[in-house]
């Protein structure tokens, strides 16, 4: 099973733009690649977004099996909506996908350490499928905090970070968005594999490629 799991420094650093420009450029070098967004809460537009980038090869109950209207963190939203949200059969809905498919690009909630059960992150669930996992930053001021933050947890969780994505949030480029890349990748140890500008329609395919074994 290849796949690649796709975490971020926080709410809106681009982990769904980036996923599907992920497996758009997959599936144009002939990978069978497919995205798996476990959990969506508020709605449904990232299980759209990802199902179109698989060129519409999936249900999207078979990208987003869980679905949760409250716009909140999984263990939130279920509290609020009286829903008993269950673990192993977003396990076995990856697990299918990946019987059927080359690879399957899994969009995390939100950032690493968000709660799905009171016990039980969005790191847990990382671990638990074993994938190489990419740090989607949001490139901001700001950004070096989160990233270290991010990336020492994901350490301390027992994940290493295969790779940094910066995620250009505006047009214009400030001091800190500009060495933003650098000095992170310096501080953590973590190569960046790609950096996207704002409105970005296309990216390589070979750095996910190496990173997955392609």
């Amino acid at each position: 099973m290849k796949g690649i799991f796709v975490t971020g420094t926080d709410t809106g650093a681009g982990k769904t733009y980036v996923s599907a420009l992920v497996i758009q450029a997959l599936r144009a070098e002939g990978v069978d690649a497919v995205g798996y967004k476990p959990i969506c809460c508020g709605g449904r537009e990232d299980a759209y977004t990802l199902l179109s980038a698989s060129d519409d090869r999936l249900e999207l109950d078979e990208v987003n099996p869980c679905y949760l209207r409250t716009a909140a963190a999984p263990y939130v939203a279920a509290m609020f909506e009286n829903a008993e949200l269950e673990l192993e059969p977003l396990i076995q809905a990856y697990h299918q996908l990946a019987a059927k498919h080359e690879v399957v690009i899994v969009e995390g909630v939100g950032g690493w350490k968000v709660p799905i059960l009171k016990d039980y992150m969005v790191a847990d669930f990382a671990k638990e499928l074993g994938l190489p996992t990419i740090l989607v930053v949001g490139n901001r001021l700001g950004a070096l905090n989160q990233t270290l933050l991010s990336v020492e947890s994901m350490r301390a969780t027992g994940v290493e970070p295969a790779g940094l994505v910066f995620n250009h949030l505006e047009d214009e480029l400030d001091t800190a968005a500009i060495t933003n890349k650098g000095i992170a990748e310096e501080l953590t140890g973590v190569p960046v594999l790609m950096d996207v500008i704002r409105g970005q329609q296309e990216v390589e395919a070979w750095p996910f490629q190496e990173l997955i074994g392609l």
